[in-house]
């Protein structure tokens, strides 16, 4: 398909009480709905393509890894993504610094669908790379690392450079957190529009980082986005609905750096041009949901299941009136409802990235084990994410269809320029 062409294709533009009744289960809850990312691919030429990581290339070509910002945060989304965390057994900081040159070079080569490396074809010792992306194009896959808060423990003398962003996450009201879903020193998130480009890069960072570190969680999720829609309509999550109506228009550099980039100005300076992922991952309650009414999800939402449209209005991206009221007095879109809440008043915005899930059955109560591998990116989550989800902790009545069984913090580095690792900045 011709550039033309894409450029064309991207300006396209029984109650709950029943159910919990029946079910016998309550809830809690998070960013679903309002949040996700539904970006509408920006196609460039390859000509035209700069190392900032923001261009997209051709549909399945290369997004640059070099650049000011990592790739894969402001990105448009792929199709996939496979996130892994790590845990450090190196206890000295040369080690670690060597392993970040090395999984830059692996990285860098891999977003170009290479090798990790160049082969030598010696017969008596293991390929370089496992091979299983040999022949595949890029996909426009993205590798982007991030810093957990246990990272700057005191193995490596670097807890005095602890971000003040990097804080512990605080309990929210109804968390079930798993430890076999929670942290990581480090964490990675490949996207990719092919999923066996992504897990290979997952693979092969490990493979890479044998003697150095050991992965603790490994996570896979999948979203329909609008690079592989024609029409460019916004994704739907597992519940039906749109995800991602109301994300913030980050291609604007103004608006990119008052949500998502960390600045220079910041604490601590190191970290300009980085940015602060939150992880959670969230289990919906599918089957609870599945026997709710439909003006019962709506009020839930806060928009139309159909149109995506806010309670009251046609459009999916209509202005919120928050305030509206109908004919009897009563409020159009619930004060409750989870578009109402994340909202906060147009004040605080966060850049989400969420993607589906699905782990098959629950062996214990034979229900899906499926729901949101929720991500977000910002700029303070002092001030973006942690009010944000304190809000929707104690009020959103979709917590009784969710819960929150995963959820990490990193602090992901600056971009890396040509010569250079990602990770310099602090070491």
């Amino acid at each position: 398909m011709d550039t033309k062409r894409l450029e064309d294709i991207a300006n396209k533009k029984m109650t709950r009480r029943d159910a919990l009744k029946l079910a016998g289960v309550g809830g809690m809850g998070l960013l679903v709905g309002a949040g996700g990312v539904g970006a509408i691919m920006q196609p460039k030429s390859p000509a035209t393509n700069t190392a900032t990581s923001t261009g997209t290339g051709a549909v399945n070509g290369i997004v640059p890894f070099y650049g000011k910002h990592q790739s894969g945060i402001i990105t448009p989304m792929q199709d996939f993504i496979c996130m892994g965390a790590f845990d450090l057994t190196a206890t000295d900081i040369a080690d670690v610094r060597k392993l970040f040159q090395s999984w830059t070079a692996a990285s860098a080569r891999m977003t170009e669908g290479k090798g990790v490396d160049d082969e030598s074809d010696n017969p008596h010792l293991p390929p370089v790379d496992t091979g299983e992306s040999i022949g595949l194009d890029p996909m426009r896959m993205t590798i982007t690392f991030g810093l957990g808060a246990s990272f700057f423990d005191d193995r490596f003398g670097l807890s005095s450079k602890r971000p003040a962003p990097l804080v512990d996450m605080p309990h929210f009201n109804s968390d079930d957190i798993r430890k076999e879903w929670e942290g990581g020193d480090i964490v990675v998130q490949v996207c990719a529009n092919d999923p066996q480009v992504a897990f290979h890069a997952i693979r092969n960072l490990a493979r890479i980082a044998r003697g150095k570190a050991v992965l603790r969680w490994v996570q896979d999720g999948f979203q329909r986005t609008s690079a592989s829609d024609p029409a460019g309509s916004t994704p739907r999550n597992l519940m039906g609905f749109k995800d991602g109506s109301n994300n913030p228009k980050v291609s604007d550099p103004a608006a990119a750096d008052e949500i998502v980039w960390a600045q220079s100005s910041d604490d601590p300076s190191w970290m300009a041009g980085g940015s602060y992922m939150v992880m959670r991952r969230i289990r919906m309650r599918i089957e609870i949901w599945d026997r709710s009414s439909l003006d019962d999800q709506e009020s839930t939402f806060g928009r139309h299941r159909q149109s995506g449209a806010p309670l009251g209005k046609t459009g999916e991206f209509d202005d919120l009136e928050l305030h509206r009221k109908d004919s009897n007095g009563n409020l159009i879109v619930p004060s409750t409802s989870h578009v109402a809440l994340a909202n906060m008043e147009g004040k605080v915005k966060i850049l989400r990235r969420g993607y589906s899930y699905s782990s098959g059955m629950d062996p214990k109560t034979g229900q899906l084990d499926a729901g949101l591998l929720f991500v977000c990116f910002n700029r303070d989550p002092r001030k973006q994410f942690i009010p944000m989800q304190q809000k929707l902790a104690a009020a959103d009545q979709l917590n009784e269809y969710i819960t929150h069984v995963g959820s990490g913090l990193f602090a992901c580095l600056p971009g890396a320029s040509e010569g250079g690792y990602i990770g310099d900045t602090l070491f």
